[in-house]
């Protein structure tokens, strides 16, 4: 089992920035590919970015390329995401989940953990 607790969310206005932690339990998170999804009000849980445990290879959405960047500390159990030059678009509940699989590391199907979320909101 793994427990995920996400923090790190707030108001900010847009082009501001904020970043998000997510700490997991157990002696085995450096195994784990981590990922952030997140969802706006009336909409589906959409990808945002992940990390690979071995490797480390980064993954992100388009919609956050070159804004964004996540990055895990293992010594900490914790994953983080930076997010900068923010927008009211991405403003939704953040959370955090945790998956072992090979494949489908931007979908929801490639994790088998979740946190409970953290709420963004970009003000224009």
């Amino acid at each position: 089992q793994v427990q995920l607790v996400e923090s790190g969310g707030g108001l900010v206005q847009a082009g501001g920035s904020l970043r998000l932690s997510c700490a997991a339990s157990g002696r085995t998170f450096s195994t784990y590919n981590m990922g952030w999804f997140r969802q706006a009000p009336g909409k589906e849980r959409k990808f945002v970015a992940a990390i690979r445990g071995i490797g480390g290879i980064t993954y992100y959405a388009d919609s956050v390329k070159g804004r964004f960047t996540i990055s895990r500390d293992n010594a900490k159990n914790t994953v983080y995401l930076q997010m900068n030059s923010l927008k009211p678009e991405d403003t939704a509940v953040y959370s955090c989940a945790a998956g072992r699989g090979s494949v489908g590391i931007t979908a929801l199907v490639g994790y088998d953990y979740w946190g409970q979320g953290t709420q963004v909101t970009v003000s224009s």
